[in-house]
């Protein structure tokens, strides 16, 4: 996807962002089936805690971009996955926009003064960790240099993001949990499977953008 002039889609983003959004209808199409609403809907009895995510958008060749980054093994919910820089709140977070600048510069090295923050997109309850994560969009107007720290970064995926069009790079996988068995929708992405939450995050992303029609 080529972008001439990142300030008209920074102008096309707030406008968008300011109406209501694709939702859920958009984040159910990359959502783990069969779809059960229990991935939707936190329990009252222990609530989800909350966590913000940034989707940042920026210039590279010509082209929009965006990060996403490879989690190491771990002994927790989402060892090894691909997923946006992002994390629960800290109590020096003055809201959940905050979290996610904080978290992509300790994360990636993004500077947050380096980030122009559009707005935000639909919060979405992951159920595998009890967490309630609303994503920002952020756009940078220059291609920013990364320093992944090396504790909780693999490796950062810097995504052109056209490739989230090409249907070739999409496709279903059959996973269990136990005795449950699901098949997830993913797109691939530098050799690996971004599925779950990130993927629903990003199929509100692509909701958007064709709204604009960019």
């Amino acid at each position: 996807m080529r972008i001439s002039d990142m300030s008209i889609l920074e102008a096309n983003l707030k406008k968008r962002l300011a109406k209501p959004l694709p939702g859920r209808n958009a984040q159910a199409r990359m959502a783990p089936m069969p779809i059960d609403e229990n991935r939707f809907n936190e329990n009252p009895k222990n609530p989800a805690r909350p966590g913000g995510v940034m989707i940042l958008l920026y210039p590279k060749n010509g082209e929009i971009y965006l990060p996403l980054m490879k989690r190491p093994s771990y002994d927790g919910a989402h060892s090894g996955q691909v997923s946006f820089p992002g994390g629960k709140v800290e109590l020096e977070d003055k809201d959940l926009i905050a979290t996610a600048l904080r978290e992509t510069e300790e994360e990636i090295g993004v500077k947050q003064n380096e980030i122009a923050v559009l707005g935000q997109l639909s919060e979405l309850f992951i159920i595998a960790s009890n967490f309630k994560v609303f994503p920002s969009l952020g756009l940078m107007q220059f291609t920013p240099d990364f320093v992944p720290d090396p504790y909780e970064v693999e490796s950062v995926l810097q995504v052109p993001l056209g490739q989230l069009w090409d249907k070739s790079r999409q496709g279903i996988q059959e996973m269990r949990f136990g005795q449950y068995t699901i098949h997830s929708p993913y797109f691939e992405i530098e050799g690996h499977k971004v599925w779950g939450a990130t993927a629903m995050m990003l199929s509100e992303l692509i909701a958007v953008f064709d709204e604009i029609g960019v």
